[in-house]
């Protein structure tokens, strides 16, 4: 069983060995962090520093029964009436994929986005060369509205990026 709590300063020492290569930190972070490959627990703290001061951005940490870190994600709202959620820098550590984790997070992401933060959607992007992520995303309900065929550009390389959306049931 997995619990949520505002993301602190200390758990980047975790987060930051769970980005294993070059083409994860990418997946990860959509060029948010552009230039900072390799991660350090350093520029993530510094980069959520420039964040801190919007109360329309949050960054958290899945904790597991034990208190440990085992994933994480930020969460912010994209429109100015603040019904549409963005979850994103979605990450779940390397050596408990494949054991419900990121489920269970995200699943409990969209539960505080509707039911806290009282929001009617909930978005994300994911990577079509991420079919595990995808598969997760849409196992929990999110659906694909569209994919970008050249969404972002890696390097050389252009990824296409699929939309998708947690809507609230009326």
């Amino acid at each position: 069983m997995l619990r949520l709590r505002p993301y602190k300063a200390c758990d980047a020492r975790y987060i930051v060995t769970w980005i294993k290569d070059e083409k994860s930190f990418h997946q990860w972070s959509a060029n948010r962090f552009e230039g900072l490959y390799p991660l350090t627990e350093e520029s993530m703290n510094q980069y959520y520093e420039k964040e801190a001061y919007n109360d329309s951005f949050w960054e958290m940490t899945a904790m597991d029964e034990d208190g440990l870190p085992v994933g994480h994600f930020i969460m912010r709202f994209t429109d100015e009436k603040k019904k549409v959620i963005r979850l994103g820098f979605v990450v779940v550590d390397d050596l408990k994929r494949g054991y419900g984790y990121g489920k269970e997070m995200i699943r409990l992401a969209v539960r505080y986005s509707l039911d806290i933060l009282k929001a009617d959607r909930v978005t994300l992007g994911v990577f079509t060369n991420n079919p595990t992520a995808y598969h997760c995303y849409k196992s929990v309900g999110f659906v694909p509205l569209y994919t970008n065929d050249r969404a972002f550009r890696i390097g050389n390389e252009f990824w296409p990026c699929t939309e998708m959306e947690f809507a609230r049931r009326r």
